[in-house]
């Protein structure tokens, strides 16, 4: 799968060695890391993404990206999918940025790339969790045009139809 691009940044496509770096810490040679990158999220979703291409299944496109700045190239989250679409076509998404990238609009820009993508790929509904007190978050999945559909404790649970009601 092919790396998608937006104006600042490069979400890239986990490969499973990429993958396992990541879940373990250790950069490769090649890879360049922001300082903080990866964070426990990050970690736990390259770990998720191993445990998707066991038996040899690629979870692609529905899988995991590595957040990168196009002006350096260097790694500064995660985005990705909690598996394919369910028996509604919806697709739910997390994501996490290293503290230093935060509060400069990567979060929503990565967001609204996965969602073209997932769009693209044919899902019929776009999902996002987050929780009461993670404003920025729920910043985040505003600006990019999921609506807080319910309220389960302290989650928060945003949607957003990727096509047209009319249909």
């Amino acid at each position: 799968m092919d790396d998608l691009h937006t104006t600042r940044l490069t979400l890239h496509p986990f490969t499973p060695e990429e993958a396992a770096r990541v879940a373990a810490g250790e950069p490769g040679p090649t890879d360049v890391w922001a300082p903080g990158y990866p964070a426990e999220g990050e970690r736990t979703g390259a770990r998720i993404f191993l445990n998707g291409c066991q038996d040899g299944n690629d979870p692609h496109p529905f899988g995991n990206f590595e957040i990168r700045r196009r002006e350096d190239g260097a790694a500064i989250g995660g985005i990705g999918f909690h598996g394919g679409p369910d028996e509604r076509g919806a697709v739910e998404v997390g994501y996490g940025l290293t503290e230093s990238a935060r509060g400069q609009g990567y979060a929503t820009e990565a967001v609204l790339g996965v969602l073209a993508h997932a769009r693209s790929a044919g899902a019929l509904v776009f999902r996002a969790e987050t929780t009461v007190d993670n404003p920025a978050s729920q910043g985040v999945l505003r600006k990019a045009g999921l609506t807080l559909v319910r309220t389960d404790g302290d989650a928060l649970h945003f949607e957003l139809p990727l096509v047209d009601a009319a249909r």
